[in-house]
């Protein structure tokens, strides 16, 4: 018997949360859904999306060493210009990859350092 129906909230650790937050929301064009003090955490409990999405991520105060591989893919329409865009913005960006049979898409790095993938729908 399956008890789950969806994924609601990815975790993504980082160094510091303001910092975080206008790189989510800047640069990426997410809304912050939810902002509260959470002290058990160390920090604060931020929940941020692209405006309408059912899955979100939470930007989580980091607990470990360095970056990690966040296994995140995030949508878009048109990968390319998706990748222009966050070059054009200074975003850390690989190359955009496009293999036979395989959408457009490429990875990218938060102000953590922290892996991100943009994947064409």
């Amino acid at each position: 018997m399956n008890h789950f129906s969806g994924i609601r909230t990815i975790g993504v650790p980082v160094g510091d949360q303001d910092r975080a937050v206008a790189f989510y929301t800047g640069r990426l064009g997410f809304e912050v859904v939810m902002d509260a003090p959470l002290p058990e955490l160390g920090g604060r409990w931020i929940v941020v999306a692209p405006p309408g999405a059912p899955t979100n991520l939470a930007l989580t105060p980091a607990t470990g060493d360095g970056p990690v591989d966040t296994g995140v893919r995030l949508v878009t329409a048109d990968a390319a210009a998706a990748h222009e865009h966050l070059t054009t913005e200074g975003v850390d960006t690989d190359e955009l990859i496009s293999w036979p049979g395989v959408p457009p898409m490429f990875t990218f790095r938060d102000q953590d350092g922290n892996t991100l993938y943009a994947v064409q729908e």
